[in-house]
């Protein structure tokens, strides 16, 4: 019967759609990984501003996810440690980047605090500079003070600090790669920027990731060295302390990812496979939190096929971040309390 009820979660079409079917809770303390949305989009107003809704359309199709991660030897995250949906960032000046952003970033501060590890659903792209602010760096709990190396998958670099705003947005979608490291938030010397693809706007777009320190791998230099090749890079660049994923769907083909807010369709993207070895082959680093952004709800197929991707991404990054920490603690889940997820 148990594991009848196991696969009738799975349906997304009944029940009440938190993330996962995981248990809707608040409060970070009761959970090691905290599921969050963040229905943001005013930090890039050069797209339509509807990434705001992408946490909804993620929630709706989600238990299609809560599934067993196969290449983890059928690994259970749900079975591994509590995993809480926290609900929604509430922001209620919407069109206020800025203020938006410092919501965000206490409301991710608190779960630092509480020494949970977030995996959000956004939102545009500023939302990952605004967690960053509230969960790395000087005083943070989580990263024991210390800043995080980046991980970042994405067609576009988010460092154009040669421009002091995007449109109105001062930490924006187009500057939050840039300022988080200004601010002792990320380490670029452990980073790495990878996916970055197509014609370009101007001579020196790479120049402000170059000037901050990061590894960049466009697209032309992954397909030379390959997805093994390029893991082992990552790693020996990222070492051993604190890593933050940040998951651009425009970094995926748009065959894969129709509906994201800046597409690059002249130059192929990662396939879905390539982006689940890149991710995979971060197995056992210190991941301490992780974002998937710039859904587009309103351009996505009638089956919601981009919101099932990011879902799928989802997935995978919290799997991740649930399968280190049970190998950090060493148990099984017959270790774990009763209020287990």
């Amino acid at each position: 019967m148990a594991d009848d009820m196991e696969l009738l979660e799975a349906l997304a079409w009944w029940g009440v759609p938190s993330l996962f079917r995981c248990p809707v809770d608040p409060d970070p303390a009761h959970c090691e990984i905290a599921l969050v949305g963040v229905p943001h989009s005013s930090g890039n107003g050069s797209t339509e501003r509807d990434q705001h809704l992408g946490p909804r359309a993620v929630r709706n199709v989600s238990a299609h996810n809560r599934r067993l991660h196969k290449a983890f030897g059928y690994f259970s995250p749900w079975d591994a440690c509590r995993i809480h949906d926290l609900g929604d960032v509430p922001l209620p000046e919407a069109m206020d980047n800025e203020a938006c952003v410092e919501r965000i970033s206490a409301f991710f501060r608190r779960i630092a605090d509480a020494g949970s590890r977030p995996v959000a659903i956004g939102g545009d792209h500023s939302i990952s500079g605004a967690i960053l602010q509230g969960i790395a760096g000087t005083g943070s709990r989580l990263t024991a003070g210390r800043p995080v190396a980046l991980v970042h998958l994405d067609a576009h670099t988010d460092t154009y600090e040669n421009i002091d705003h995007w449109m109105g947005a001062r930490k924006s979608a187009a500057h939050w790669a840039a300022y988080t490291v200004r601010q002792g938030n990320v380490d670029p010397a452990r980073s790495v920027q990878l996916g970055i693809r197509g014609n370009t706007r101007s001579r020196d777009w790479l120049k402000t990731s170059r000037d901050l320190g990061y590894d960049l791998i466009e697209m032309e230099r992954y397909r030379e060295l390959g997805p093994a090749a390029t893991v082992d890079r990552i790693r020996s660049r990222v070492g051993d302390g604190p890593v933050y994923v940040s998951f651009d769907l425009d970094c995926l083909d748009p065959s894969v990812a129709p509906a994201v807010s800046n597409l690059e369709a002249g130059v192929a993207g990662f396939g879905i496979d390539e982006a689940n070895a890149l991710l995979r082959g971060l197995r056992g680093l210190d991941i301490v939190g992780a974002d998937v952004v710039c859904l587009m709800p309103t351009k996505d197929q009638p089956n919601g096929i981009t919101a099932m991707v990011a879902a799928h991404i989802m997935f995978e990054l919290t799997s991740l971040i649930a399968d280190g920490i049970q190998t950090r603690r060493g148990a099984t889940r017959f270790d774990l309390p009763a209020s287990s997820s």
